[in-house]
């Protein structure tokens, strides 16, 4: 009975849609734009009914692109279609860009079989044990970090689905709370880089995917704590929608030797300190209680660390611009157009023009003799050295917090709390190193989307293996077992050999897709239905607002029939061109719709997260709860996208302060 109410909602869209053609479509004057609109529409439909979206976007671009050409010159239509075909499916495999799909889909694959996600979710877990709704908290928070290792929605959705989704229910929490955690935290990858959706879309649109990553990067940190802070204030509200764990459940067990070093107070800090000056009595080895308070003094170093950096940077130098050079060249005239862009910071360029030039003017009326010894006067005053900028009243207010911090740290810093931020340390800062390594260089320019992806190929390779060679050493150490690095490198050979397949098959889909949208919007294009369609949107005379909320609404209700795929291959390429018209920068543009795109996976009938969730959950959860428990997920996603347009430097300040974008 549910399968059937879902497709006769899928059935009334395709019919609604079908109606709407037939009525509007002026048949008996139909023209190629025309053609173009109907070729649009039947797309759609095909794609709705089941049919793979690359080889209908294939078969329908080849079709009526030879219409097209048909209806230009009969004769050559055969040749010139076969044309397009070969040019455009060479055009995407000679993309650069593409290539950091499958690199970085590589690398989610094998973090996913690290074995450390479960590690990252229980000590998250236990570190949030005191908020509300910790264990959906702990959810979200785990899907946004693994998301940043990878940007594969049904593989967060699907893991999640085995570790946090019995969890939540065995705590009692409620279905449809949990099932909406699970699958909005796990479309977390749609947005936070390295999304493959930013790829797919920079690769389409045209637009830097190094300036996406960095302009999407606070926008997925803003939509995970929304989801949050929803989680935490209706667990407040509701209790018995997330029932507080047991005291059980947050009791952490101790290892022996924090139990010894436990009697001698409750305080780790403290008391650690106080051993390493009697270790012998309180019968610990020295090494043991040193090691120990060098984990606990970590989070301290890291914030001073943090705080040499901010002093260095706030007071370093003013950079000096040299133009001696060009005027010894005979440059005056260039060396005041420097003068002049630098006017656009101090005095306007039409005083500093005249002055430039004057001093050209009169140059060659100095005694060659005084020249000569007056030059080099410049190059000395720029080798001395410069005095560093004062210190400004931010980094004190900095200061201040920062060591406000750290002493309620460790005032809160109690044995239980140690081992917990020990297992962090085991699950959370590796993956954490690895995602700063490849996003960090990426951002900041020092390599490529691709080189990145090739170096976090290979660092989530090497992290696989260091984890499942710790897992059997610990188990084998009582053990007369197999060594535990010949067990880990026949692991580690089924672990590439299982992600290089599904790389295989995900990588494929996507480029397919691009073969087939090529084909398809070159045809569209042959057919004038892209200036058709221009045509109609600029005689409504909309405002650049209106325009935007016009293009965002689009895009949100195709996002309930059609994936994110088939929205940006084939939608993206007929709004772009508009862009310029309305004065739109293309950035932001794809910013806004990686933000709505996530409704794709969230809303029904097609919402692929609520089938990858289904396909695990246990027997007695519905599709319609899960579909329930998605719906205030989406309706955070709008409140995001609004904050995001309203405030737009939540997407821009980053690219423009990096990149001057």
């Amino acid at each position: 009975m549910k399968l059937r109410k879902e497709l006769w909602f899928g059935f009334s869209l395709m019919a609604m849609m079908l109606l709407a053609l037939a009525i509007f479509t002026p048949w008996s004057s139909l023209g190629n734009g025309h053609l173009g609109l109907i070729m649009l529409a039947l797309v759609v439909v095909a794609i709705m009914l089941g049919f793979p979206t690359a080889f209908t976007l294939m078969g329908m671009g080849v079709f009526f692109g030879w219409l097209a050409y048909r209806s230009a010159n009969p004769p050559l239509a055969d040749r010139q279609i076969l044309d397009l075909m070969v040019q455009r499916a060479y055009a995407v495999m000679s993309n650069d860009v593409l290539i950091a799909i499958p690199l970085f889909v590589f690398m989610g694959y094998l973090v996913e079989r690290a074995a450390l996600i479960e590690k990252l979710f229980k000590s998250l877990h236990l570190a949030m044990a005191r908020v509300p709704g910790s264990l959906a908290v702990a959810t979200i928070v785990t899907c946004a970090i693994f998301a940043t290792a990878t940007g594969i929605v049904g593989a967060v959705v699907t893991l999640m689905g085995l570790l946090a989704f019995p969890a939540m229910l065995r705590a009692g929490y409620d279905i449809k709370l949990s099932a909406g955690a699970v699958t909005a935290g796990g479309c977390l990858g749609i947005l936070i880089p390295p999304s493959v959706l930013l790829i797919v879309y920079g690769a389409t649109a045209g637009v830097s995917v190094v300036q996406l990553y960095a302009g999407a990067f606070f926008p997925g940190i803003m939509l995970a704590g929304l989801y949050v802070g929803y989680v935490i204030v209706l667990a407040k509200i509701k209790p018995s929608l997330a029932p507080p764990l047991a005291e059980y459940e947050r009791r952490v067990p101790l290892p022996p030797v924090a139990k010894i070093l436990s009697s001698r107070g409750r305080n780790a800090f403290t008391g650690l300190f106080a051993a390493v000056t009697n270790a012998r009595a309180a019968g610990v080895p020295l090494r043991t209680v040193l090691g120990q308070l060098i984990v606990t003094l970590l989070p301290a170093l890291v914030i001073v660390a943090m705080l040499g950096l901010t002093f260095h940077l706030a007071t370093a130098p003013a950079a000096l611009v040299d133009t001696t050079g060009l005027v010894e060249a005979g440059g005056a005239v260039a060396a005041g157009s420097e003068e002049q862009s630098s006017g656009l910071i101090g005095q306007p360029a039409e005083e500093e023009a005249p002055k430039a030039l004057g001093s050209a003017a009169e140059e060659p009326k100095q005694d060659p003799a005084q020249a000569t010894t007056a030059q080099p006067a410049p190059a000395a005053a720029n080798d001395a050295p410069r005095e560093r900028e004062p210190i400004p009243i931010w980094f004190w207010i900095v200061l201040a917090l920062a060591l406000a911090a750290t002493v309620f740290l460790y005032w809160l810093w109690n044995w239980e709390r140690l081992e917990i931020f020990k297992m962090l340390l085991g699950s959370f800062f590796p993956l954490a190193l690895l995602i700063i390594a490849v996003l960090g260089s990426i951002v900041f320019g020092l390599s490529t989307p691709t080189e990145a992806a090739a170096v976090g190929a290979f660092g989530g390779c090497i992290l696989a293996g260091c984890y499942r060679y710790l897992a059997h050493w610990r188990a084998g150490r009582n053990s007369a077992s197999t060594s535990p690095l010949w067990t880990t490198v026949k692991e580690l050979g089924a672990i590439v050999k299982d992600s290089s397949f599904l790389t295989a098959k995900t990588s494929a889909m996507v480029c397919w897709l691009f073969v087939g949208s090529s084909i398809f919007s070159a045809a569209f294009a042959l057919l004038g239905g892209q200036e058709l369609i221009e045509h109609w949107v600029l005689s409504l005379g909309l405002t650049p607002l209106q325009f935007m909320i016009l293009a965002q609404f689009i895009i949100f209700i195709l996002g309930w029939p059609l994936e994110w795929t088939e929205i940006i291959v084939i939608f993206m390429p007929i709004f772009i061109p508009l862009l310029a018209k309305f004065g739109v920068d293309p950035l932001f543009f794809g910013l806004l719709v990686a933000l709505n795109l996530q409704t794709a996976f969230l809303s029904p009938p097609v919402a692929m997260a609520a089938f990858y969730l289904k396909g695990v959950a246990p027997p007695h959860v519905t599709l319609n709860q899960i579909f329930g428990g998605m719906m205030p997920f989406m309706g955070i996603q709008l409140v995001a996208l609004v904050l995001l347009y309203t405030f737009p430097g939540i997407g821009l300040w980053l690219p423009q302060t990096i990149y001057g974008k």
